[in-house]
């Protein structure tokens, strides 16, 4: 059993909805071009990554707000399933970064809330307080954003709750791009998992990102990967069969262990 995937990235633009919307729109008919059926949009691309200027009245109100229709057309045209992030609005002073799936038929539904915050986000943001996995066509898509995904915890538990790839959002600041090659491959190699990563590129507010999205696969291997360009669509082949190779070969994901107490010995010099 086989899924086709797409990580997509291009610049997004602080409080320009229909903007990024735009922007969306034309990744997600770049990726149907190749007959992806799934398409994973960077973190915060619909309301943008800008924490200098992160405001409440920034962001959405609701999966429904009309401004994010083209991208519902356009998901029901390609028939894909997009996957995208957005700053939403949780109560009159919570507000989330959240994951809104786009189905193959137009609905969209806000299907995930980054559970680990940055210190600049806690400043705005709210965490969210469970996982989340999608299932498209068999496959469970296990769901983090960014920093979800530097712990090794995040994907495991979406691994261990029947995941067989992991899709992570991102934005990563140019500088580090040797922490975000580092972790997202380790997290397939960890699992023996798929790893779809979608970085925002360019700049955004006062900070410039650094792209890199990548479909790693259940070794750690990158099977696609983007550069700099924006904007720039990866496309890959997630293959069931691999999955369960690589698992029976490295089985570490059955025989993770509940390592118990520890102890500390001080030994005399």
């Amino acid at each position: 059993m086989t899924l086709r995937v797409a990580a997509a990235q291009a610049e997004s633009t602080y409080g320009e909805v229909g903007a990024n919307v735009k922007a969306a729109v034309d990744l997600v008919e770049r990726a149907a071009q190749q007959a992806a059926r799934v398409v994973v949009l960077p973190e915060l691309f619909l309301t943008g990554y800008a924490p200098e200027a992160w405001s409440l009245d920034d962001c959405l109100d609701a999966p429904t707000d009309p401004r994010l229709q083209p991208l519902a057309d356009a998901a029901d045209r390609a028939g894909a399933v997009v996957v995208a992030g957005a700053a939403m609005r949780r109560g009159p002073d919570q507000a989330t970064i959240s994951l809104l799936a786009f189905d193959a038929h137009g609905a969209v539904t806000q299907v995930y809330d980054k559970q680990h915050l940055t210190d600049e986000e806690k400043a705005v943001f709210t965490s969210g307080d469970g996982g989340a996995s999608l299932v498209v066509d068999g496959w469970e898509l296990g769901l983090g954003v960014c920093f979800d995904g530097c712990f090794p915890q995040h994907a495991a538990a979406a691994a261990a709750d029947g995941a067989s790839a992991y899709l992570c959002p991102s934005a990563y600041y140019v500088g580090s791009e040797h922490r975000r090659d580092l972790y997202y491959a380790a997290r397939a190699l960890d699992n023996g998992i798929y790893v779809v990563f979608a970085g925002l590129v360019g700049r955004c507010g006062a900070a410039e990102f650094n792209g890199g999205s990548a479909v790693y696969d259940p070794e750690g291997r990158p099977v696609a990967r983007a550069g700099t360009e924006s904007p720039a669509v990866v496309v890959a082949d997630l293959d069931q069969a691999e999955v369960e190779r690589v698992q029976r070969m490295n089985p570490i994901l059955r025989d993770r262990r509940d390592l118990g107490e520890r102890t500390r010995w001080a030994l005399p010099a």
